[in-house]
Protein backbone atom coordinates (compact mmCIF):
# COMPACT_ATOMS: atom_id res chain seq x y z
CA UNK A 1 0.00 0.00 0.00
CA UNK A 2 1.20 3.75 -0.98
CA UNK A 3 1.33 4.64 3.30
CA UNK A 4 2.01 8.39 2.51
CA UNK A 5 -1.22 9.60 4.11
CA UNK A 6 -1.54 7.47 6.78
CA UNK A 7 2.04 7.93 7.42
CA UNK A 8 1.64 12.17 7.51
CA UNK A 9 -1.15 11.82 9.56
CA UNK A 10 0.36 9.72 12.17
CA UNK A 11 3.89 11.82 12.64
CA UNK A 12 6.27 9.22 10.43
CA UNK A 13 8.95 10.66 8.32
CA UNK A 14 7.30 11.08 4.39
CA UNK A 15 9.50 11.24 1.55
CA UNK A 16 6.51 13.40 -0.49
CA UNK A 17 3.69 15.50 0.36
CA UNK A 18 0.92 12.93 -0.05
CA UNK A 19 -2.65 14.47 -1.24
CA UNK A 20 -6.09 13.78 -1.80
CA UNK A 21 -8.51 15.91 -2.98
CA UNK A 22 -12.25 16.60 -0.85
CA UNK A 23 -15.18 15.45 -3.46
CA UNK A 24 -12.61 14.17 -5.71
CA UNK A 25 -15.06 11.76 -6.97
CA UNK A 26 -17.65 14.05 -8.09
CA UNK A 27 -19.75 15.96 -10.95
CA UNK A 28 -16.57 17.41 -12.12
CA UNK A 29 -15.40 14.60 -13.86
CA UNK A 30 -17.28 13.82 -17.17
CA UNK A 31 -16.92 9.81 -16.43
CA UNK A 32 -18.42 10.14 -12.57
CA UNK A 33 -21.82 11.86 -14.92
CA UNK A 34 -21.89 9.39 -16.97
CA UNK A 35 -22.31 6.70 -13.99
CA UNK A 36 -25.01 9.16 -12.56
CA UNK A 37 -27.28 9.18 -15.60
CA UNK A 38 -27.87 5.45 -14.72
CA UNK A 39 -29.93 6.71 -12.15
CA UNK A 40 -32.96 8.01 -11.30
CA UNK A 41 -31.86 10.26 -8.66
CA UNK A 42 -28.84 10.71 -6.25
CA UNK A 43 -29.53 8.37 -3.45
CA UNK A 44 -30.48 5.69 -5.56
CA UNK A 45 -26.49 5.58 -7.26
CA UNK A 46 -25.91 5.66 -3.01
CA UNK A 47 -27.33 2.29 -1.84
CA UNK A 48 -25.84 0.69 -5.13
CA UNK A 49 -22.26 -0.58 -3.74
CA UNK A 50 -20.92 -1.15 -7.19
CA UNK A 51 -21.85 2.39 -8.39
CA UNK A 52 -19.99 3.64 -5.33
CA UNK A 53 -17.17 1.86 -5.74
CA UNK A 54 -16.80 2.15 -9.63
CA UNK A 55 -16.85 6.26 -9.05
CA UNK A 56 -14.51 6.19 -5.90
CA UNK A 57 -11.59 4.84 -8.09
CA UNK A 58 -12.77 6.64 -10.89
CA UNK A 59 -10.76 10.12 -9.93
CA UNK A 60 -7.18 7.29 -8.80
CA UNK A 61 -7.19 6.11 -12.35
CA UNK A 62 -6.82 9.55 -13.62
CA UNK A 63 -4.74 10.77 -10.91
CA UNK A 64 -1.64 10.26 -8.57
CA UNK A 65 -3.54 10.43 -5.60
CA UNK A 66 -2.58 9.22 -1.99
CA UNK A 67 -6.00 8.13 -0.30
CA UNK A 68 -9.79 6.95 -1.76
CA UNK A 69 -12.49 8.20 -0.23
CA UNK A 70 -15.88 6.41 0.57
CA UNK A 71 -18.31 7.47 -2.06
CA UNK A 72 -21.48 8.63 0.18
CA UNK A 73 -23.23 11.51 1.62
CA UNK A 74 -23.15 12.67 5.33
CA UNK A 75 -26.72 13.15 5.09
CA UNK A 76 -27.67 9.07 4.96
CA UNK A 77 -27.75 9.50 9.27
CA UNK A 78 -31.05 11.92 9.22
CA UNK A 79 -32.11 9.53 6.45
CA UNK A 80 -31.75 6.46 7.94
CA UNK A 81 -33.29 8.02 11.33
CA UNK A 82 -36.31 8.70 9.55
CA UNK A 83 -36.62 11.83 8.11
CA UNK A 84 -37.40 12.36 4.52
CA UNK A 85 -34.71 13.42 2.37
CA UNK A 86 -35.10 14.85 -1.51
CA UNK A 87 -32.00 16.53 -3.54
CA UNK A 88 -34.06 19.65 -5.33
CA UNK A 89 -31.48 20.72 -8.38
CA UNK A 90 -32.06 24.26 -7.48
CA UNK A 91 -31.42 23.82 -3.53
CA UNK A 92 -29.53 20.56 -2.87
CA UNK A 93 -30.43 18.32 -0.05
CA UNK A 94 -34.01 19.47 1.12
CA UNK A 95 -35.56 18.03 4.58
CA UNK A 96 -39.66 18.88 4.00
CA UNK A 97 -40.37 18.59 7.18
CA UNK A 98 -37.34 19.75 9.92
CA UNK A 99 -37.18 19.50 13.18
CA UNK A 100 -39.28 21.81 15.58
CA UNK A 101 -39.88 20.54 18.70
CA UNK A 102 -39.07 17.93 21.67
CA UNK A 103 -42.09 15.24 19.84
CA UNK A 104 -39.87 15.67 16.47
CA UNK A 105 -36.82 14.87 18.24
CA UNK A 106 -38.13 12.37 20.17
CA UNK A 107 -39.65 10.14 17.29
CA UNK A 108 -36.18 10.08 15.59
CA UNK A 109 -35.27 6.21 14.92
CA UNK A 110 -32.24 6.04 16.57
CA UNK A 111 -32.35 2.38 17.17
CA UNK A 112 -32.65 0.87 13.93
CA UNK A 113 -30.72 3.59 12.10
CA UNK A 114 -27.77 1.29 11.69
CA UNK A 115 -29.33 -1.18 10.03
CA UNK A 116 -30.58 0.96 7.78
CA UNK A 117 -27.22 2.24 7.14
CA UNK A 118 -26.06 -1.41 5.93
CA UNK A 119 -25.48 -0.09 2.34
CA UNK A 120 -22.40 2.40 3.57
CA UNK A 121 -20.93 -0.61 4.62
CA UNK A 122 -21.25 -2.18 1.61
CA UNK A 123 -20.02 0.20 -0.27
CA UNK A 124 -16.85 0.28 1.88
CA UNK A 125 -15.98 -3.35 1.87
CA UNK A 126 -16.66 -3.25 -2.05
CA UNK A 127 -14.28 -0.63 -2.50
CA UNK A 128 -11.65 -1.89 0.12
CA UNK A 129 -11.47 -4.70 -2.02
CA UNK A 130 -10.88 -2.80 -5.25
CA UNK A 131 -9.00 -0.28 -4.16
CA UNK A 132 -6.34 -3.36 -3.66
CA UNK A 133 -4.06 -1.98 -0.83
CA UNK A 134 -3.22 1.00 -3.59
CA UNK A 135 -4.09 3.60 -1.24
CA UNK A 136 -5.93 3.78 2.08
CA UNK A 137 -9.41 4.53 2.31
CA UNK A 138 -11.58 7.29 4.23
CA UNK A 139 -14.13 6.43 5.45
CA UNK A 140 -16.54 9.56 6.82
CA UNK A 141 -19.31 10.89 8.91
CA UNK A 142 -20.86 14.87 9.13
CA UNK A 143 -20.49 16.23 12.20
CA UNK A 144 -23.92 16.06 14.97
CA UNK A 145 -23.57 19.98 14.85
CA UNK A 146 -23.63 20.16 10.60
CA UNK A 147 -26.00 16.68 10.68
CA UNK A 148 -28.35 18.46 13.06
CA UNK A 149 -28.05 21.77 10.94
CA UNK A 150 -29.69 20.45 8.35
CA UNK A 151 -32.22 18.57 10.24
CA UNK A 152 -33.65 21.51 12.18
CA UNK A 153 -32.96 23.83 8.97
CA UNK A 154 -34.56 21.51 6.69
CA UNK A 155 -32.16 22.61 4.09
CA UNK A 156 -28.89 24.50 3.73
CA UNK A 157 -28.50 28.19 4.68
CA UNK A 158 -25.68 31.26 5.00
CA UNK A 159 -26.90 31.86 8.32
CA UNK A 160 -28.52 28.49 9.92
CA UNK A 161 -31.17 30.91 11.65
CA UNK A 162 -33.31 27.92 12.76
CA UNK A 163 -30.92 25.97 14.71
CA UNK A 164 -29.25 29.35 16.44
CA UNK A 165 -32.76 30.29 17.41
CA UNK A 166 -33.00 26.73 18.83
CA UNK A 167 -29.09 26.98 20.68
CA UNK A 168 -30.02 30.21 22.60
CA UNK A 169 -33.95 29.41 23.33
CA UNK A 170 -33.89 25.88 23.83
CA UNK A 171 -30.37 24.94 24.22
CA UNK A 172 -31.21 21.53 26.22
CA UNK A 173 -33.13 20.63 22.99
CA UNK A 174 -30.58 21.01 20.92
CA UNK A 175 -28.40 18.67 23.29
CA UNK A 176 -30.86 16.23 22.99
CA UNK A 177 -30.60 15.96 19.23
CA UNK A 178 -27.19 15.92 19.46
CA UNK A 179 -26.50 13.62 21.70
CA UNK A 180 -28.42 11.01 19.71
CA UNK A 181 -26.64 11.95 16.55
CA UNK A 182 -22.91 11.31 18.47
CA UNK A 183 -23.71 8.26 18.96
CA UNK A 184 -24.93 6.96 15.65
CA UNK A 185 -21.98 8.87 14.40
CA UNK A 186 -19.79 7.24 16.49
CA UNK A 187 -21.11 3.20 15.92
CA UNK A 188 -21.78 4.41 12.52
CA UNK A 189 -17.94 5.51 12.28
CA UNK A 190 -17.17 2.10 14.33
CA UNK A 191 -18.84 0.16 11.32
CA UNK A 192 -17.32 1.96 8.31
CA UNK A 193 -13.44 0.81 10.44
CA UNK A 194 -14.95 -2.46 9.75
CA UNK A 195 -15.63 -2.72 6.90
CA UNK A 196 -12.02 -1.73 5.75
CA UNK A 197 -11.87 1.91 6.30
CA UNK A 198 -8.46 2.66 7.19
CA UNK A 199 -8.80 6.78 8.09
CA UNK A 200 -11.68 8.82 9.04
CA UNK A 201 -12.86 12.15 8.40
CA UNK A 202 -15.15 13.70 10.11
CA UNK A 203 -16.73 17.36 8.01
CA UNK A 204 -17.99 19.93 10.62
CA UNK A 205 -19.23 21.73 7.23
CA UNK A 206 -21.32 24.25 9.67
CA UNK A 207 -19.44 24.82 12.74
CA UNK A 208 -18.01 28.19 11.01
CA UNK A 209 -21.39 29.73 11.53
CA UNK A 210 -21.16 29.28 15.80
CA UNK A 211 -19.57 31.93 17.83
CA UNK A 212 -16.29 30.41 19.41
CA UNK A 213 -17.99 29.51 22.75
CA UNK A 214 -20.67 27.97 21.29
CA UNK A 215 -18.66 25.77 18.82
CA UNK A 216 -16.47 24.55 22.02
CA UNK A 217 -19.90 23.91 23.39
CA UNK A 218 -22.66 22.71 20.68
CA UNK A 219 -20.41 21.32 18.11
CA UNK A 220 -16.33 20.39 19.24
CA UNK A 221 -17.67 18.78 22.48
CA UNK A 222 -19.25 16.28 20.79
CA UNK A 223 -16.59 14.89 18.11
CA UNK A 224 -14.55 14.96 21.22
CA UNK A 225 -16.70 12.41 22.46
CA UNK A 226 -16.81 10.37 19.45
CA UNK A 227 -13.03 10.69 18.68
CA UNK A 228 -12.17 9.01 22.34
CA UNK A 229 -14.67 6.47 21.35
CA UNK A 230 -13.27 5.45 18.57
CA UNK A 231 -9.55 5.45 19.50
CA UNK A 232 -10.85 2.99 22.39
CA UNK A 233 -11.75 0.84 20.10
CA UNK A 234 -9.20 1.64 16.86
CA UNK A 235 -6.42 2.94 18.49
CA UNK A 236 -4.38 2.90 15.30
CA UNK A 237 -6.75 4.65 13.02
CA UNK A 238 -6.23 8.08 12.55
CA UNK A 239 -9.07 10.96 12.55
CA UNK A 240 -9.36 13.74 11.11
CA UNK A 241 -11.65 17.01 11.91
CA UNK A 242 -12.53 19.37 9.12
CA UNK A 243 -14.30 22.51 10.16
CA UNK A 244 -14.80 24.97 7.71
CA UNK A 245 -14.38 28.65 9.07
CA UNK A 246 -12.31 26.97 12.11
CA UNK A 247 -9.18 28.51 11.53
CA UNK A 248 -8.82 30.40 14.45
CA UNK A 249 -10.08 27.72 16.70
CA UNK A 250 -7.01 25.45 15.99
CA UNK A 251 -5.86 25.47 19.44
CA UNK A 252 -9.02 24.26 20.91
CA UNK A 253 -9.06 21.40 17.87
CA UNK A 254 -5.83 20.33 18.98
CA UNK A 255 -6.74 18.99 22.05
CA UNK A 256 -9.08 16.56 21.30
CA UNK A 257 -7.02 13.73 20.74
CA UNK A 258 -7.80 13.91 16.51
CA UNK A 259 -4.78 13.05 14.35
CA UNK A 260 -5.17 15.72 11.81
CA UNK A 261 -7.09 19.08 11.37
CA UNK A 262 -8.64 20.36 7.92
CA UNK A 263 -8.49 24.12 7.01
CA UNK A 264 -10.13 26.18 4.90
CA UNK A 265 -8.86 29.19 2.53
CA UNK A 266 -9.54 31.79 5.15
CA UNK A 267 -5.98 31.10 7.21
CA UNK A 268 -2.62 31.12 5.84
CA UNK A 269 -0.95 27.77 6.03
CA UNK A 270 1.82 29.48 8.04
CA UNK A 271 -0.37 31.00 10.50
CA UNK A 272 -2.01 27.67 10.98
CA UNK A 273 1.13 25.83 11.51
CA UNK A 274 1.99 28.45 14.16
CA UNK A 275 -1.14 27.65 16.17
CA UNK A 276 -0.87 23.94 15.85
CA UNK A 277 2.69 23.64 15.88
CA UNK A 278 3.13 19.54 15.14
CA UNK A 279 0.74 18.39 17.63
CA UNK A 280 -1.65 17.02 14.68
CA UNK A 281 -1.55 16.82 10.89
CA UNK A 282 -2.17 19.58 9.04
CA UNK A 283 -4.37 19.12 5.64
CA UNK A 284 -5.72 21.61 3.64
CA UNK A 285 -5.85 24.46 2.31
CA UNK A 286 -6.25 25.90 -1.30
CA UNK A 287 -9.10 27.63 -2.43
CA UNK A 288 -10.92 25.55 -5.02
CA UNK A 289 -11.33 28.56 -7.04
CA UNK A 290 -7.59 28.75 -7.60
CA UNK A 291 -8.80 25.99 -10.06
CA UNK A 292 -10.27 28.51 -12.51
CA UNK A 293 -7.08 30.45 -12.85
CA UNK A 294 -4.38 29.36 -15.39
CA UNK A 295 -1.84 26.44 -15.02
CA UNK A 296 0.79 29.00 -14.07
CA UNK A 297 -1.20 30.40 -11.15
CA UNK A 298 -2.37 27.18 -9.91
CA UNK A 299 1.06 26.04 -9.87
CA UNK A 300 2.22 29.19 -7.78
CA UNK A 301 -0.31 28.82 -5.25
CA UNK A 302 0.46 24.91 -4.64
CA UNK A 303 3.88 26.06 -4.73
CA UNK A 304 3.62 28.49 -1.34
CA UNK A 305 1.51 26.15 0.75
CA UNK A 306 4.13 22.80 -0.27
CA UNK A 307 6.99 24.34 -0.12
CA UNK A 308 5.60 25.83 3.46
CA UNK A 309 5.40 22.81 4.76
CA UNK A 310 8.30 20.64 3.52
CA UNK A 311 10.16 20.77 7.01
CA UNK A 312 6.87 19.01 8.37
CA UNK A 313 5.88 15.70 8.03
CA UNK A 314 2.61 16.16 9.20
CA UNK A 315 1.02 17.38 6.21
CA UNK A 316 -1.58 16.35 3.56
CA UNK A 317 -2.58 18.61 0.83
CA UNK A 318 -5.84 18.91 0.19
CA UNK A 319 -8.23 22.09 -1.01
CA UNK A 320 -9.57 24.32 1.68
CA UNK A 321 -13.34 22.64 1.12
CA UNK A 322 -14.50 20.77 -1.71
CA UNK A 323 -13.87 20.54 -5.47
CA UNK A 324 -16.08 22.56 -7.40
CA UNK A 325 -18.48 20.58 -10.03
CA UNK A 326 -17.39 23.24 -12.84
CA UNK A 327 -13.59 22.77 -12.82
CA UNK A 328 -11.61 22.15 -15.43
CA UNK A 329 -10.49 18.21 -14.96
CA UNK A 330 -7.02 19.34 -16.56
CA UNK A 331 -6.81 22.10 -13.94
CA UNK A 332 -6.87 19.41 -11.39
CA UNK A 333 -3.73 17.55 -13.03
CA UNK A 334 -1.80 20.61 -13.05
CA UNK A 335 -2.69 20.75 -9.18
CA UNK A 336 -1.85 17.23 -8.69
CA UNK A 337 1.32 17.34 -10.73
CA UNK A 338 2.83 20.25 -8.94
CA UNK A 339 2.18 18.97 -5.76
CA UNK A 340 4.02 15.92 -6.54
CA UNK A 341 7.27 18.39 -8.12
CA UNK A 342 7.09 20.64 -5.40
CA UNK A 343 6.60 18.44 -2.71
CA UNK A 344 9.68 16.19 -2.95
CA UNK A 345 11.72 16.10 0.63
Amino acid sequence: MRTLFLDALLGKPVEQTPLWIMRQAGRYLPEYRKTRAKFNDFMQMCRNSEACCEVALQPLDRYELDAAIVFSDILTIPEAMGMELKFISSKGPVFPTPLTTQKDIDGLDDKNALEKLKYVMDAVSTTKLAVKNRVPLIGFSGSPWTLAAYMVEGQGSKQFTEIRKMLYSVPFLLHTLLKKLAHIVTDYLDQQIQAGADAIMIFDTWGGVLTEKSYALFSLNYMRHIIAELKERHPNVPVTLFTKGGGLWLDQLVQVNCSGVGIDWSIDIMRARGLVADKVALQGNLDPAVLYGDHNSIRNQVKYIVESQKCHSKFVFNLGHGIYPDIDPDKVKTMVNAVREFGMK
